[in-house]
């Protein structure tokens, strides 16, 4: 029996696998790295080990210190939660080694899984040799690691080299692996796979469908359980193929073999040979516990002869720290405040005070939700979404709830392609018109009475708010009455609620103001100063950095004084895994270069000036 367990990862899957953990009376142990060192999965475990430094290769990519601070640490067992080591053949066997049971499949399942052009030989699929124009579009795709790190979309022939490098610089970060491949690129299909959960005594579940159609930059967004709408010989295919995979290589343990659906074909992509960042909605559709699982088959315990019966839907929101409206640009700082109303799940590595960094994934939590039907699924989960209190950098809260009331996902007709037709629509600006003013209250209340503006009633105070991009002003007065502003008459004015009468409608404002950022029910603003700073103004062409990050690479000869294309690449940001390009806005001369290789840059930072002809 396992007593004490060590997770070789961060974030939420830790903070998930201990809770588990805690439920079967097993002792936890943290791996932290420097950046991590308050992360609240290094709080919540029993005990933490220190790995030295910051980036994913100093800390979460060392097995060989995760290994030691599981011996160090007095663990049994270690479970690679998913990402970082977790299909890591190598990795598995040095635990083995150490004299740990290990929370995954033999090594040698992952390591005839882990690169996906193994696993595609292994399945009878060839990736692609040498690509012509007939055989476009395609996709470069690391081999190793997932996650939608290492890939690139190609069309044309002439970005085939660019995007084959880039590829390759992402893997190697991300995965210490940089091999690609290339396979065909499928327009409009659908992204579904098959949980599987195997023992070690020769039974193979297949726990139903899934469907993560809904990604950015090949990166899962929205999933659900069971994929709709597949016709019942396509279900019983997948079933079969899944099962294949795994009875192939002799699998044992939690798994997931996936696939791309056009019409009623299936394409074999990949088996991912540990737990899925989706796999909650599979739990609650087959009502178990997958780590609960996991955990006993490593103990040597048989799964029954048949899976439980699946009931109801479940789907899954992934909440970002990025903005989808800015080429879904990472975003860093303080979470204020994390809350989901209770009729969900949630799963995070994150709460109230806590700093989002650099150096990681960007994704804060996942919100899930199961209902009897998918239709009453969705809308549980958009009304949660849509009632919960993010207070902090922007996230794509807003694009979750939009995309769960769109009609073309409604309706199950949504594909791989979905954010590249629908995010001009989904990002559009809705931010409340009343939130400046409910701010601009909020804010005015328990200033002192004998302030010098409140001596002339008459006189209308002014506030200025950015708001979605735009700049908002708003008008008020205080009276012997109290605060009134024109057009709408104030029912109640305190720090944190203002109520106003709009239309002969009460509406409720709950305001949260922390410092200069103020968040109004789920409207997100920035008070901006009473007079413009006129040192603010930059040159025409300038380029600052649309996020946090570390400059990788910069465009070979590249200098001030060189002449530049629109549109031509000049250098590259990493930040949270992501590797970001910059481009030239217009055609010119490069005046400015600001950064080098390595500098780490502030969202905002001026990177270079290109000066128009």
């Amino acid at each position: 029996m396992i007593s004490t367990l060590l997770v070789a990862n961060r974030g939420e899957i830790a903070c998930r696998i201990f809770r588990t953990c805690a439920e079967l009376g097993i002792k936890t142990v943290a791996v932290h790295s420097d950046a991590d060192e308050n992360a609240l999965h290094a709080r919540v475990a029993d005990t933490a080990v220190r790995l030295p430094g910051a980036t994913p290769a100093d800390t979460y990519l060392r097995g060989d210190l995760v290994v030691k601070a599981a011996v160090s640490a007095g663990a049994d067992a270690v479970h690679p939660g998913y990402g970082f080591l977790s299909e890591n053949a190598d990795f598995a066997r040095a635990v083995l080694d150490a004299g740990l049971v290990w929370i995954g499949p033999p090594p040698e399942a992952i390591e005839a899984m882990a690169s996906k052009t193994r696993a595609k030989e292994l399945m009878g699929i060839a990736p692609l040799g040498e690509v012509t124009e007939s055989d476009l579009p395609v996709l470069v795709k690391a081999a190793a690691g997932g996650g939608g790190r290492g890939m690139r979309i190609v069309r044309r022939l002439d970005e085939l080299s660019a995007a084959l490098e880039g590829a390759r610089a992402e893997a190697a970060s991300a995965f210490g692996d940089g091999e690609v491949f290339v396979e065909p690129y499928i327009e409009r299909g659908r992204h579904v796979e098959v949980q599987v959960l195997a023992d070690a005594h020769g039974t193979v579940w297949p726990l139903g469908t899934r469907d993560c159609s809904l990604q950015r930059r090949h990166q899962k967004v929205i999933e659900e359980a069971p994929a709709p709408g597949l016709p019942e010989g396509l279900t019983k295919e997948l079933y079969a193929l899944a099962v294949r995979a795994a009875r192939a290589v002799s699998y044992v343990g939690a798994g997931t073999v996936e696939f791309l659906v056009a019409g009623t074909e299936a394409y074999f992509l990949e088996m991912n040979t540990r737990l899925q960042v989706e796999h909650p909605v599979t739990e609650a559709v087959f009502g178990l516990d997958l780590v609960a699982e996991q955990i006993r088959v490593a103990e040597g315990h048989a799964l029954a002869p048949e899976a439980p019966r699946p009931h109801g839907h479940a789907v899954e929101a992934r909440l970002y720290a990025e903005d989808p409206a800015r080429d879904w640009a990472p975003q860093t700082g303080t979470l204020h405040r994390l809350a989901v109303p209770g009729s969900v799940r949630l799963d995070t590595g994150y709460t109230d005070g806590d700093e989002i960094g650099v150096h990681y994934d960007a994704m804060l939590a996942k919100a899930v939700a199961h209902a009897p039907t998918r239709a009453e699924a969705l809308r549980k989960l958009a009304h949660a979404l849509e009632q919960a209190t993010l207070h902090g950098p922007t996230t794509n809260r807003d694009l979750l709830v939009r995309s769960l009331r769109h009609e073309e996902f409604t309706a199950a007709r949504m594909d791989t392609g979905f954010y590249d037709r629908a995010l001009t629509t989904l990002t559009a600006p809705a931010a409340d018109p009343y939130a400046p003013l409910a701010a601009a209250l909020a804010d005015a209340h328990g200033r002192s009475r004998f302030g010098g503006w409140r001596n002339v009633h008459a006189h209308p105070q002014t506030k200025r708010y950015l708001m979605a991009g735009e700049e908002h002003e708003v008008h008020y007065r205080h009276t012997r009455e109290g605060l009134t502003a024109d057009g709408v008459r104030v029912v109640h004015a305190g720090a944190r609620l203002v109520v106003l009468d709009v239309d002969g409608v009460h509406r409720k404002f709950e305001v949260s103001a922390y410092g200069d950022q103020v968040h109004v029910n789920s409207t997100a603003l920035t008070a901006l100063p009473r007079f413009p700073d006129p040192k603010a103004q930059l040159a025409p062409g300038s380029l600052l950095a649309p996020m946090p990050g570390t400059v990788v690479r910069i465009a070979e000869g590249l200098a001030e004084g060189a002449s530049v294309e629109s549109g031509q690449p000049l250098m590259w940001l990493e930040a949270m895994k992501m590797q970001h390009q910059i481009t030239a806005p217009v055609t010119g001369t490069l005046s400015e270069l600001r950064v080098a290789v390595g500098r780490q840059v502030e969202p905002g930072a001026l990177l270079a000036v290109v000066q128009a002809p």
